[in-house]
């Protein structure tokens, strides 16, 4: 039948009966696709129009967000060097001031050790001094004995016996 129709066209003479039904059909089956498939179709391609615009939406915002994300990591990542350095300055700092603390220690502690040891050496030689006295002392009057024993007679005894106790109220009034 199609080509029957398109083959009268092409000859010139134009059945009408034929293209009235062929039109009539179009047009019904057109309303039938229209009520019963039109709007489910359109449906579909609506939701999946605004399945892509959510996406693209979705998308942007999801660019928008790693963007931000990135410039927080940017900042936190500055915020860390920054702070890095810091605590290394402190740290420098610390160090220094560590340092000083010790040698001002060390140094405060060797002249406590030379204060000390001048004094024990001044001590010490003062003891000394004192033993020495305190021998000579006794050889003195070691010697003296035996001197006094061998060569002395009544009056230089009583001269000694003067002189010693002359001696002794002088060291009394230095006291």
């Amino acid at each position: 039948m199609n080509s029957t129709f398109l083959l009268s066209v092409a000859g010139g003479q134009v059945e009408w009966g034929d293209f009235l039904f062929y039109l009539v059909t179009f047009v019904i089956l057109v309303a039938l696709v229209k009520h019963f498939a039109w709007d489910s179709i359109t449906g579909m391609m609506d939701k999946r129009a605004e399945k892509i615009a959510d996406d693209i939406d979705s998308a942007a915002k999801d660019r928008k967000k790693a963007a931000e994300l990135a410039e927080k990591r940017e900042a936190a990542l500055k915020d860390s060097r920054a702070e890095a350095s810091e605590i290394i300055n402190n740290a420098k700092k610390s160090g220094e001031e560590q340092k000083s603390n010790i040698i001002n220690g060390a140094n405060e502690e060797a002249t406590a050790m030379r204060e000390r040891a001048e004094k024990d050496i001044a001590q010490q030689k003062e003891d000394a001094l004192k033993g020495v006295k305190a021998q000579v002392a006794e050889l003195s009057v070691e010697i003296a004995s035996k001197v006094i024993q061998k060569e002395l007679d009544p009056s230089g005894h009583k001269a000694l016996v003067d002189s010693y106790i002359e001696g002794l109220g002088k060291q009394n009034e230095t006291r």
